[in-house]
Order: C-alpha cells, then structure tokens, then sequence
C-alpha cells in the first residue's frame, strides 16, 4: 500500500468533485452539496471526528490569540460554515460591545464568510448575540477591500475551494501587510497511521455519513478531496509562490489535520 499521490492529483490545482471539469463547475457542486448536508453538519462533524474537531479549533484559535487580543485587528474566518471556528475565534476577542445603536463597536467585529446560504444561516444563529457579521460570498471573490484585514482563517474549507492558487491571491489581496493567513485542514499521513487512516476515512466515515446525512455522494466526496489536495511540503510552496513569507505547517493528531500560517510581508 502506497500514500502517493495518484499523477491526476499533483496537476490538480483545487476541489474536483467527481463529474465536474472545471472551476465553475466544481464551485457550483461543492455549493450545491453543502447547501444539501447542512441540516446535519454539526451532527456529523463531532460524531465523525469522535469530537476531536473541537480541539482542532480550538488549538488553532488559540495560536491567533496575539492578533485576536487587539481590538482593533480586523478577522476573517473563511468558508466558516456553521461557525464553530469563528465561535473559537471570538473568545480570543476584547469583550467590548457598543452601548448605544449609533455607536460602533470598540472592538473590531469577525467577519464570518461562507458561500453556502443553508451552512451560513445555520452560523449565522449562532452569531446573533455576538460581535460578528455574516458574509454570503465567494472565498474566490470576497467583497473586501484589499489591504484591510489582520487574520484570515480557514477551518477544513480552504480544500474545497476549486482554485488553491486563485484562493491563496485572493488572501493576500485582502491582508494588510504584516497580517498572518491560518489555514487548517485535513492531511493524508503516512506508516501504519496512514493505513488506519485511510481504513476510517475511505470505508467506514463515507457509509455512516451517507446514511446519517442522507447524502452519500457528501461523504465519498470527503476522502477524495483529502486526496487531492496539496500535502504539506507542497502547500508551503504554494503560500511561497503567492508572495507569503514564513509559511509554515503544525501537524495536529499524528498528521491527519494540520495548521498552516504564514505572514503577508
């Protein structure tokens, strides 16, 4: 048994679903799919990780906690879904709120984004009480001004984009200069790890979250794009070539999910 990656994989430049051949195509099915799955997402998500996810997000927001502690850094959590890392974000956040409506608030709200109305709108109740706007929008295509914001973050979202390089641009336009990129997403380990791995993630996950989501295409769909995308020596490359500077991976749980940072100069 081999982890290489299939020679398919290495041109593959973003998420592929199975049937689809280009960017819009591929942007469109995994919107598609989300939109479907959403109802369950949160279920599945702690079920299928054994609650190891919460950890993951947790860990990662905590690295952040320098910028997150200045009230007037700007955060963007991309392709947030239904929220949990921007949940895991906001508690590194001065808790400071406007006392009046015509006041702006002395701490900077997270801009929470995602291109999936039913997983956004699901986040988005969550976000109700808190400092935190909701964006409907294209990580590939953000309506952000560029040079105006201090920490964007991704929580196992980054994969599913249909372009790495086009999304890895589109980070660097929005940062300010000195502002840091965390990317945190799933890896294909290696040894006996890779193999059990590969045993979960390939055979038993795809058929529980076939069933409990009621879509199994979903959760065929989520191997496959672990597959795909970039292992870690590759992506510090790719944050190397869009212009990131100290681009680095930390491996989380033996390797099967990881955080990478880097810095825009």
């Amino acid at each position: 048994m081999t982890n290489e990656l299939k020679p398919e994989y290495e041109i593959t430049t973003g998420a592929r679903p199975t049937g689809t051949t280009t960017d819009q195509d591929a942007a469109a099915n995994v919107q598609q799919m989300f939109d479907t799955i959403a109802p369950k997402y949160d279920l599945l998500n702690h079920v299928l990780s054994v609650g190891i996810d919460r950890w993951w997000w947790t860990r990662a927001a905590r690295s952040f906690r320098p910028i997150l502690e200045r009230p007037e850094a700007v955060a963007l959590d991309l392709c947030c879904g239904t929220g949990d890392m921007t949940l895991a974000l906001l508690k590194h956040r001065p808790h400071q709120q406007p006392t009046t409506s015509n006041q702006q608030p002395a701490t900077a709200p997270i801009l929470a984004v995602d291109f999936s109305h039913q997983m956004l709108s699901r986040g988005a109740e969550k976000f109700a009480a808190h400092n935190i706007i909701p964006i409907e929008a294209d990580a590939l295509h953000l309506p952000i001004a560029e040079n105006s914001i201090d920490l964007v973050t991704s929580a196992f979202g980054f994969r599913n984009l249909s372009n790495y390089e086009a999304g890895l641009a589109e980070l660097y336009r929005v940062l300010r200069p000195g502002g840091q990129i965390g990317i945190l997403d799933f890896n294909q380990p290696t040894g006996l790890t890779g193999t059990l791995y590969n045993l979960y993630f390939k055979q038993i996950l795809p058929r529980f979250g076939g069933l409990i989501s009621g879509d199994p295409a979903a959760y065929t769909y989520l191997p496959d794009s672990v597959a795909r995308f970039p292992r870690p020596s590759r992506m510090i490359e790719l944050m190397a070539d869009a212009g990131f500077t100290h681009p680095t991976w930390t491996s989380y749980t033996f390797g099967t999910a990881g955080l990478y940072r880097a810095i825009k100069p």
